[in-house]
């Protein structure tokens, strides 16, 4: 009786907020099994979300992982050497105006930034907010954990959601903003080689150059390039599958359940994380459209015309963008090959996200 009589009291003390976190929880994991959205990052997540959520539930296990993890840095870091092994730069190396688009679609964040200010947020939070549009989950959780921002829950859901939402968001975007003789353009792919020297001195170039221009963003870029030098050094053959796959997977595993920290109703459940999750569509939305235009743009002087579709790669969302951009020429025209030339606006988009983090950083410092 006195068992049953706990068990009533524990119920009795769900909040709205709770539940609502629980069922929250319950839709990632759904996104996760049956939609095949993210699922290393969002089963954990959704799951840690109803843990954290759950009355008289300690939950220092998670604090501490979160504490160790994401509060210093240290699985942001990790996961970007996993990143930095998954990528090719090969077809932006063979193609180097490619690095234009990646730049060009990183206008989302900054204009987005404004928007945050102008409806409240202090400068760290409006930063955190913006850099959403970039597609990045890592750079997202480095950039709210190192503001202190009191809305890093909602900043990492919505990072990672709208990454696994590229392919629903991206094409109304692009077809809204592009005719159908744009889409329709082809753009043949004659790639020139591209040396084993090349690849190897290409990381260590960006870090240089990177770190000089966006200090703040030298640790980011760093371990992005240091993972990619793993790759391609080809002395590291088998520490460079790890770092692809047992170590990105494990890390993602790992962040999943420790942004769940943050996520507890009290916390997660305002009207500041419906703003947040609306300015980070806003972002995400205009980074694409950022790209298109600029494509547009360079065609007004171009005698052979890029297909505006491949400014949408440039944002970081790897390799889904460039998946999306190649599915969507393909459905215009079926022997329309984009897939290489997105691929080189998709890891130059990688490259400038993490830049524009940093910048981020040394604007808002510099405003404080």
């Amino acid at each position: 009786m006195e068992q049953f009589v706990e068990l009533f009291s524990n119920v009795a003390n769900f909040t709205w907020q709770q539940l609502l976190m629980i069922v929250i929880g319950g839709v990632l994991i759904y996104l996760a099994i049956k939609k095949d959205m993210e699922p290393t990052l969002l089963l954990p997540m959704g799951f840690g979300a109803i843990l954290v959520n759950l009355p008289f539930v300690n939950t220092e296990a998670i604090e501490t992982l979160f504490n160790a993890g994401i509060a210093t840095e240290l699985f942001p870091l990790l996961l970007f050497i996993g990143i930095g092994a998954m990528i090719d730069f090969g077809p932006l190396l063979s193609n180097p105006k490619m690095f234009l688009f990646g730049a060009a679609a990183q206008f989302g964040i900054f204009f987005t930034f404004i928007m945050a200010r102008l409806i409240g947020f202090t400068l760290q939070d409006a930063g955190s907010i913006a850099i959403i549009g970039a597609a990045d989950g890592p750079t997202s959780i480095y950039l709210a954990n190192y503001f202190r921002s009191n809305y890093q829950g909602p900043i990492m859901v919505a990072a990672y959601s709208y990454m696994a939402l590229v392919p629903i968001i991206q094409p109304p975007v692009i077809k809204l903003i592009t005719t159908k003789r744009e889409r329709r353009i082809r753009m043949p792919y004659n790639p020139s080689a591209v040396s084993g020297t090349t690849r190897v001195l290409f990381p260590i170039f960006v870090t240089i150059v990177a770190g000089t221009i966006a200090p703040k963003s030298a640790e980011l870029i760093g371990f992005l390039m240091f993972g990619n030098l793993i790759r391609e050094c080809g002395v590291l053959g088998s520490l460079s599958d790890t770092a692809q796959k047992t170590l990105a997977n494990l890390v993602t595993l790992l962040l999943g359940i420790s942004v769940a920290f943050k996520m507890k109703a009290e916390l997660f459940v305002t009207v500041e994380t419906l703003a947040i999750i609306g300015l980070g569509l806003v972002a995400f939305v205009f980074d694409t459209a950022g790209g298109v235009l600029f494509a547009k743009f360079l065609n007004l002087f171009l005698k052979n015309k890029v297909n505006p579709m491949i400014g949408a790669a440039g944002i970081s969302a790897f390799p889904m963008a460039s998946r999306v951009v190649h599915k969507l020429g393909q459905q215009e025209d079926n022997q329309n090959f984009l897939l290489m030339h997105a691929a080189g606006a998709n890891v130059s988009g990688q490259i400038a996200s993490v830049i524009a983090g940093g910048l981020m950083i040394t604007l808002i410092e510099a405003m404080l």
